[in-house]
């Protein structure tokens, strides 16, 4: 099972990706970010790379940029990873990608899902989910929470992440 790691930061450049391989060249994408700390982290960006919103991004949008901490990296300078869910980053969304169990409890216990009849239930192709979000990997886009342990929130919308799900 994957486990869902993210950095926040600026978008500094945005290169094409040679995969080495027969994949026509501009199909992948290198995201450089800028972190908090000033050091610089890349992301590869391949075509089935979930963009929340679909939104294209751009140097100097911020953003963030989530990981599978548990998939092998490249033990190169700058860290290189490969994106599995990016968001541009707003003051009025926060996201969390997380494995959410049957209580709608993230895998590290810091956020539960109150879910409303408001809340966006979608798949990763934009069209409407209607099984079970339960024991699934999720994308969350959420505002406030609560102070509790765990936070609890009403989302905005649910991405359920299909190909993750086993």
């Amino acid at each position: 099972m994957p486990a869902y790691l993210s950095y926040y930061g600026i978008i500094t450049r945005i290169d094409d990706f040679w995969t080495g391989s027969t994949i026509p060249t501009g199909c992948y994408k290198l995201v450089s970010i800028q972190i908090v700390d000033g050091s610089i982290v890349n992301f590869v960006v391949s075509p089935t790379t979930y963009f929340v919103d679909h939104e294209t991004l751009y140097p100097g949008d911020p953003v963030i940029a989530f990981y599978d901490a548990m998939a092998p990296v490249p033990l190169i300078y700058p860290p290189q990873y490969q994106a599995i869910v990016m968001a541009k980053a707003t003051r009025d969304k926060n996201f969390k990608v997380d494995y959410f169990n049957s209580q709608l409890v993230s895998s590290d216990g810091k956020l539960k899902l109150n879910i409303s009849p408001l809340t966006k239930m979608l798949l990763e192709n934009n069209q409407v989910f209607t099984g079970n979000i339960t024991n699934r990997n999720l994308i969350v886009v959420y505002g406030v929470t609560t102070r509790s342990i765990p936070a609890q929130t009403t989302p905005y919308s649910i991405i359920v992440m299909c190909r993750y799900n086993n």
